[in-house]
């Protein structure tokens, strides 16, 4: 069985970003083991020229280069990604390099018609940059629109259209894990290649 970390994408103690993943963790339990981890404790990312990281980056961090695949959620703030999500992505990014050929599978909820969109648009955006060079899955957009309406009381998805969509793209997404898991003979490189880059010196 695969061993997941899901990203809650925001800092906000209400999300429905935060009820998918838990639903995810409950629903695919057999499929997987995922762990749900939060990123509002980290500090603001400030560049420390010794490039040591908060504790809790560091263990988040660490938590995703052994995984076998990353899921994040995130909403749309601004028609991107909220602040927070962009924070924990720069700490993530400096000095360490866990996303580097990592698996990622991006999910989405927002309280509106779109589904957080644009910004899971600008999430792929931003892990494909040379710092993280993840790996993220093609034409695999969740976006679970009207999400204060969407869930039980129990927290389970109510409308079975998107259930089936979610299945299926969970589905591929372990797919998409196990062939990532042969395309490594290049990891060795582009891990040296993220941890040596620097935008001051291009």
């Amino acid at each position: 069985m695969v061993n997941l970390i899901a990203i809650v994408g925001t800092n906000s103690d209400k999300s429905t970003n935060r009820t998918l993943l838990e639903y995810m963790q409950k629903h695919f339990e057999t499929q997987a083991n995922i762990e749900l981890v939060e990123i509002k404790d980290l500090p603001l990312f400030n560049k420390p020229d010794d490039k040591t990281l908060p504790d809790n980056a560091k263990a988040l961090a660490e938590k995703i280069e052994a995984a076998d695949g990353v899921i994040i959620s995130t909403p749309e703030y601004d028609h991107s990604v909220p602040a927070a999500l962009m924070n924990a992505l720069s700490w993530l990014s400096y000095g360490v390099v866990p996303f580097v050929d990592k698996p990622v599978m991006i999910t989405g909820a927002s309280y509106g018609t779109l589904g957080s969109s644009r910004a899971q648009q600008h999430l792929r955006q931003i892990l494909d940059a040379p710092e993280l060079k993840a790996r993220i899955m093609p034409s695999s957009e969740f976006l679970l629109s009207h999400s204060l309406q969407a869930f039980d009381g129990d927290g389970n998805l109510v409308d079975e259209e998107n259930i089936t969509l979610l299945n299926g793209l969970f589905a591929d997404f372990l797919h998409f894990i196990e062939i990532m898991s042969q395309l490594n003979q290049a990891h060795a490189a582009n891990k040296a290649h993220a941890e040596n880059f620097s935008w001051d010196n291009q």
